[in-house]
């Protein structure tokens, strides 16, 4: 465990508002949290909604609307306000404005006029020759003709940040230290040719002023480090930074095929957990798994228990996989440790319109309020709650003609039959005692329990797999579940 930084510690999350949410994103967001709460720091929300063609306002809206379901509160950002406000990039372009006119007199900046044509001749002339292809610093030291030329050309320059010819070396808070040679890191644009500034400016811009202290981040942004270290050099002498951040690159998350998960794989989208029910805490506790562990032995925890432990230099350098069935495991350990009163109110978006498919006069609450201690240790996520207690609230059970088929072979009918007769003079207040008319109805044709009951439980809930038979019965009534297994006498003899 490392010990606690020096100054007090500021972090951020910064999405851009461009689709739905992924999972990616929650695990930098859940990792930057849980920094801040460990040390007791800030956690700085801030939109980066500078390119106008891919960020819309319902994006925003979606991002906000996830970090509350997520849980996450944030001390500085939108809905909260701070003394950095404005929180969203797209308020801030008079200050990235005032600060390219600051590098470009400070000579930190310059103006590049050359067309994409001629960077691209050049860039394959550098490839063929074997050296780097990368930008050749063209438009370093124009001349006051040479600009003159451009300008009556009519060129539109880009602005260009000047990177130090000499190494950048510095320590990543999870891979160590990391050196960047000059070759390998050249000149790059900070403003458009129609004056919009970029993400490598901006992006380091707010991090100065919002005084941010450790920037935790995805190892797609490592290679913009060592230029974003050499513009926090030059904003330090400007006076607009006070220091440079530390640096921390979390790992790749891997999907399907061992590729780098991305938005467009469906299991990114952090929607379709919230469709399918898993609890945020238990979609947290896994992800909090891609790169980082409270110990060997525990995968299940609160997220209190996450920021006591949590530090960013006990995350692993090496790229995690998402397995949704053991996301799916952990959260299922999580709804069983919900309090059967949480868990019933919890499921309530599954067991109304426009979700549930029976109508809302049917639906029983005292029914409700038996069968959902039964539910509880049966479900890997909430969605799951509507099929497995349909059958209380149907007129009829649900016909799946598998089940039906896997259930109802020769000789179900006479099963069914002996069962009912037996079912008939039981004591309905007991489920012990409908387990036992069934066991006696499969030893009279030589079947064993699990054998006999599939039948009975296809006809009275449609279904070959679900909760707790007899304890299904029983909720369900005795009128009900005979009248069940008489329908699906009649289908059988017809």
């Amino acid at each position: 465990m490392a010990s606690a930084p020096a100054s007090p510690v500021r972090v951020r999350f910064c999405p851009s508002p461009t689709g739905n949410p992924h999972v990616g994103l929650v695990r930098t967001a859940l990792f930057n949290w849980a920094f801040a709460r460990h040390h007791q720091g800030t956690l700085v929300f801030r939109i980066e909604d500078t390119d106008a063609a891919r960020d819309s306002e319902e994006s925003y809206t979606q991002l906000l609307d996830a970090m509350r379901w997520l849980g996450f509160d944030w001390d500085e950002g939108p809905e909260v306000g701070g003394p950095h406000a404005p929180y969203r990039q797209s308020q801030r372009m008079d200050i990235y404005r005032d600060v390219a006119q600051k590098l470009l007199d400070a000579g930190h900046a310059y103006r590049c006029y050359c067309s994409q044509e001629e960077l691209d001749t050049r860039r394959e002339a550098a490839r063929a020759a074997g050296r780097p292809s990368g930008y050749d610093g063209h438009c370093r030291d124009l001349s006051d003709a040479e600009v003159e030329e451009y300008r009556a050309q009519g060129r539109e320059p880009i602005v260009r940040f000047r990177m130090p010819d000499e190494p950048i070396t510095f320590e990543d808070l999870v891979r160590g230290e990391i050196t960047y040679l000059p070759e390998n890191v050249p000149d790059y644009g900070i403003v458009r040719a129609n004056g919009a500034p970029l993400y490598t400016l901006v992006n380091p811009v707010d991090d100065a002023l919002m005084e941010i202290t450790h920037v935790l981040r995805g190892e797609d942004l490592l290679s913009s480090t060592p230029r974003q270290i050499a513009l926090y050099k030059a904003l330090t002498e400007l006076g607009i930074a006070k220091e440079t951040p530390a640096f921390g690159h979390l790992p790749y998350v891997m999907g399907e095929g061992n590729k780098k998960l991305s938005k467009r794989d469906p299991q990114s989208s952090l929607n379709l957990y919230r469709e399918r029910g898993f609890l945020p805490e238990g979609l947290l506790n896994y992800l909090s798994l891609l790169g980082w562990s409270l110990s060997a032995d525990q995968d299940i925890f609160t997220m209190d228990e996450m920021v006591a432990a949590f530090d960013v230099s006990d995350v692993q350098p090496n790229p995690a996989r998402f397995d949704l069935k053991k996301c799916e495991a952990i959260n299922a350990d999580h709804i069983r440790l919900l309090d059967t009163k949480e868990f019933t109110e919890r499921c309530r978006p599954w067991l109304k319109a426009p979700v549930a498919p029976w109508a809302a006069e049917d639906f029983d609450e005292a029914k409700w309020q038996a069968v959902a201690p039964h539910a509880q240790t049966r479900l890997k996520v909430l969605s799951e709650i509507t099929d497995n207690v349909d059958f209380l609230f149907l007129p009829e059970p649900v016909f799946d003609e598998a089940s039906w088929a896997k259930a109802m072979k020769e000789g179900s009918d006479a099963l069914l039959r002996t069962a009912r007769e037996k079912l008939d003079t039981a004591d309905w207040t007991s489920p012990e005692s409908l387990k036992e008319a069934v066991l006696a109805a499969g030893e009279a044709h030589g079947l064993k329990l699990g054998k006999a009951q599939a039948p009975v439980r296809v006809a009275v809930t449609g279904r070959t797999v679900g909760l707790p038979l007899f304890e299904s019965l029983e909720i369900l009534g005795k009128e009900k579940s005979l009248a069940r297994i008489d329908a699906a006498l009649a289908r059988l003899a017809a």
